[in-house]
């Protein structure tokens, strides 16, 4: 694919192996001249309770924070005191040293807080949110990608699925099913080759991915949820706009009322 605009083309990744994915990279992106230490703290604190950046992973160092996040050496330096008093990062001294996120993070529970204290009403504006963003992209991304691209992301959700189920690799966790739904569908939108629209999409797809990872603690769920990409991937290698939206529109309706059912669930115990 020629000149996108700015938006990265599909990226390949291996959350096994540790590389980076696409909201992995946005936690890490610059807060301009808002770079205070509390906005700071907050990005990195949402990002590890969101389990974006997962316990025991270690921090890029201070100088390096303080440059993409394009802030001082300073404000970085504040905004870890403050993740160390909330218990979110642990700083080692020496030799192997550096900023780690807390072995004892759990983003699951966040999650399951966030989902028991959050309205009906704000859960289905944040899924109203979600289906207008992404739908967006999906549309754009219909009229826009070239099929080897299409493929190579359908290759790879599925090749992900196979060996789970085939018993090559391990089923995996809900954090790591999480973090290739994520990448697939943002991938997957990206291909729309706007700036503006994939960037919203990663921020919503980040704040509704968590609670997505609530209902992906058995097998059928993580295949349910499989399926309901596929199905999109589908759409838009067929050039199907209107496919996709409606497509999108059923996903976001079954999802919101799994998640309505959930919160049902939490809140009874």
């Amino acid at each position: 694919m020629g000149d996108n605009g700015g938006v990265p083309t599909p990226q390949r990744t291996n959350p096994e192996a540790g590389v980076p994915s696409r909201l992995r990279n946005a936690v890490f992106r610059s807060v301009a001249d808002q770079g205070k230490a509390a906005l700071v703290e907050r990005r990195l604190s949402v990002a590890i309770n969101r389990g974006v950046l997962q316990a025991g992973e270690r921090l890029p160092p201070e100088s390096e924070l303080a440059k993409s996040l394009g802030v001082s050496p300073v404000t970085v330096r504040e905004a870890l005191v403050l993740l160390r008093q909330r218990g979110l990062v642990t700083t080692k001294r020496g030799r192997g040293g550096g900023s780690f996120v807390t072995a004892g993070a759990d983003p699951a529970s966040h999650a399951a807080a966030e989902l028991a204290s959050i309205s009906r009403t704000a859960l289905r504006d944040l899924a109203a949110h979600y289906f207008a963003v992404t739908a967006g992209c999906l549309e754009l991304a219909a009229s826009r990608a070239a099929p080897s691209e299409v493929d190579a992301i359908r290759a790879r959700l599925t090749a992900f699925g196979d060996a789970a189920i085939s018993g090559r690799q391990a089923q995996p966790t809900p954090a790591l099913w999480r973090h290739v739904a994520d990448d697939i569908v943002v991938e997957l939108c990206a291909l729309g080759q706007s700036v503006r629209l994939t960037k919203e999409q990663m921020r919503v797809q980040s704040e509704l991915s968590p609670l997505l990872g609530l209902l992906a603690g058995d097998d059928a769920e993580r295949e349910a949820q499989r399926g309901e990409i596929l199905g999109l991937v589908d759409d838009v290698a067929r050039g199907d706009t209107a496919g996709a939206r409606e497509t999108l529109r059923a996903t976001v309706s079954d999802v919101v009322e799994r998640l309505e059912a959930k919160r049902r669930s939490l809140l009874e115990r």
